[in-house]
């Protein structure tokens, strides 16, 4: 059994309104009744709703932005800084989401200044990495992947401080997942890197998996090795099933 405490992450990306706070408030109940076990739970709720999600969740689980500037403050219209995000009381914040990679453009060098920015707010950074289909379809999968955590990682990472989401973007919302082998294998590889990258660090730093999980397969999911967690999409949107994954660490 590892030692490394797991983490059941919630994205909402653009969903969610202040009537959604009663799923919040019902994951947070849970969480403080023990149903989620050991595992650390997080959600992320569109930024309109951070300060009042963390009101809501009273310390009982932690809330997280979805994105940051990479700038503490400045002229950046409709961006949110790091330090905007722990101002509202949030203490993680996603980055480098294929969804903000594809629509955004965003690059490794970008996601890598984001992260940045993350830690030096006080917040933990959930750092994104995940092949497309094509390139899983052309053998790229390790290459990608490689390419993206050599290039996305802070300076200054530490267990505390840095997680790692392994999301293959052909999963992400379609309803297909691949196998636990190919997680495996991915998740193994992702850990090398780490502790390659980040020697002292790198074998405590949590990897989560992300793409269609849901209360159906997670215990298969994270049961694999190296999976530490779960960065949940669609299934985070309301507790029941939100909470069916999470209990996986009852």
């Amino acid at each position: 059994m590892s030692s490394i405490r797991p983490l059941a992450a919630g994205n909402w990306k653009m969903n969610g309104s202040k009537a959604a706070l009663a799923e919040i408030a019902a994951i947070a109940a849970a969480a403080a009744a023990g149903e989620t076990g050991g595992a650390q739970t997080l959600i992320c709720p569109p930024a309109t709703l951070i300060a009042a999600a963390v009101e809501v969740a009273a310390g009982r689980i932690a809330i997280g932005g979805q994105d940051c500037h990479a700038k503490a403050s400045g002229a950046h219209t409709g961006d949110i800084s790091a330090e905007q995000l722990r101002d509202a009381g949030a203490t993680f914040v996603i980055v480098g989401h294929s969804e903000r990679r594809a629509d955004h453009g965003e690059s490794d060098e970008t996601v890598r200044l984001k992260a940045e920015a993350g830690l030096r707010a006080g917040l933990t950074a959930i750092v994104c990495v995940g092949e497309t289909q094509a390139q899983r379809e052309a053998g790229q999968t390790l290459a990608v992947v490689g390419g993206q955590i050599s290039g996305s990682l802070p300076h200054g990472a530490t267990t505390e401080n840095l997680v790692v989401a392994y999301e293959p973007v052909w999963a992400i919302g379609t309803g297909l997942t691949p196998t636990a082998e190919d997680v495996a294998e991915v998740h193994a590889f992702i850990r090398h890197e780490l502790v390659d990258l980040l020697p002292n660090v790198g074998a405590g730093v949590r990897i989560l998996y992300g793409g269609s999980v849901k209360p159906g397969n997670a215990h298969e999911l994270m049961g694999v090795a190296n999976v530490n967690g779960a960065l949940v999409g669609g299934a985070s949107l309301t507790a029941k099933d939100f909470l069916g994954i999470a209990s996986v660490y009852k």
